[in-house]
């Protein structure tokens, strides 16, 4: 599986996507992926997540924008140090697509700040990709 990376300052934010065929429906055009991520906090104080922003480009070049407070119902208090790990999933009515974003981080004094999602690639694992 492929892993993605961005670092922002002292956090570090890894995502390897993973198809889900018993999900999906292809003779539907319906695709599924989960997502694994890993924030790590390399820096020497805490910070919270309080929000994420999420761009979803298919292969038809649809875009969706997803806004929302925290991720997977939590608000993860990431200490100095530790990194905090989630598992999510994205639909797709196409074989393929990307997505990117940002979360919300709060430092200990109430100051906000984005750190980058690296963009990821949605593939069907084994299928031929073309370039247009």
């Amino acid at each position: 599986m492929q892993k993605y990376t961005a670092t922002t300052g002292s956090i570090q934010v890894m995502v390897v996507p993973e198809y889900q065929p018993e999900q999906s429906t292809p003779d539907r055009g319906q695709h599924v992926w989960a997502y694994h991520v890993e924030i790590c906090n390399h820096g020497q104080a805490d910070i919270k997540l309080q929000a994420r922003y999420w761009r979803i480009i298919d292969a038809q070049g649809r875009i969706q924008e997803v806004h929302g407070s925290g991720v997977v119902g939590e608000h993860p208090r990431i200490v100095a140090g530790n990194c905090f790990k989630y598992s999510s999933g994205c639909p797709l009515d196409s074989d393929s697509g990307f997505m990117s974003g940002h979360y919300e981080m709060e430092t200990e004094d109430g100051s906000t700040f984005e750190v980058i999602i690296p963009t990821f690639s949605l593939d069907i694992p084994d299928t031929t990709k073309t370039i247009n």
